[in-house]
């Protein structure tokens, strides 16, 4: 019996022992991304023959479905701008690129205009590495789960210019850095107008 409990005894201190040593503060988690207030959330539709668009278009229904849904929101925080793009009712398993753009959804997929540039491209369209990078834009890249689900989150050390800002356009393939094809990302399949 004393055999058991001193055995016993032994356990209890040897574990509160461990205890003590396992007791120091956990490593503290990476800091969390800064939330971003809404800008703009609706499902898509076709383009309307004429005058108000809807609010999210869709130019291309076989590869942006009616009725998806494309959501974004921004923070600024220290002169940092942080946009997410979040996105439901896409293809599954595709590989999407996404930009802000300067002007509001129209009808054609162009009217969107190009790139927001936080230092603006004399030459347009911009396809030159200088300008055309994901720390000069918004890029928004993103690839669908398979239930055609993602989001998409960039953070850049700048903040939009007022009222330049009016867009956000879901591309066919994800974003090239290449020279000469710098920024392009296939055909403009949807757009989503926010103004940041």
């Amino acid at each position: 019996m004393r055999t058991t409990v001193a055995t016993l005894a032994g356990a209890v201190l040897l574990a509160g022992g461990l205890a003590a040593c396992s007791s120091e503060a956990p490593p503290s988690a990476p800091p969390s991304a800064p939330a971003v207030t809404p800008v703009a959330e609706t499902d898509v539709a076709a383009p309307a023959a004429s005058g108000d668009q809807p609010k999210g278009i869709t130019y291309d229904v076989a590869r942006i479905p009616l009725g998806a849904k494309l959501s974004t929101g921004s923070s600024v925080a220290s002169g940092q701008t942080t946009v997410e793009l979040e996105v439901s009712g896409l293809l599954p398993n595709t590989k999407y690129g996404s930009h802000v753009h300067t002007k509001p959804c129209g009808a054609k997929p162009a009217d969107s205009g190009p790139h927001y540039q936080n230092t603006k491209d004399p030459v347009s369209p911009s396809v030159d590495p200088r300008f055309a990078n994901a720390e000069n834009e918004i890029w928004l890249d993103f690839t669908t789960d398979a239930q055609g689900a993602a989001t998409a989150r960039a953070t850049v050390k700048w903040e939009f210019r007022k009222g330049e800002a009016n867009a956000v356009v879901v591309h066919a393939a994800h974003t090239s850095t290449e020279h000469g094809k710098a920024g392009t990302a296939g055909d403009r399949l949807a757009c989503l107008t926010a103004t940041f």
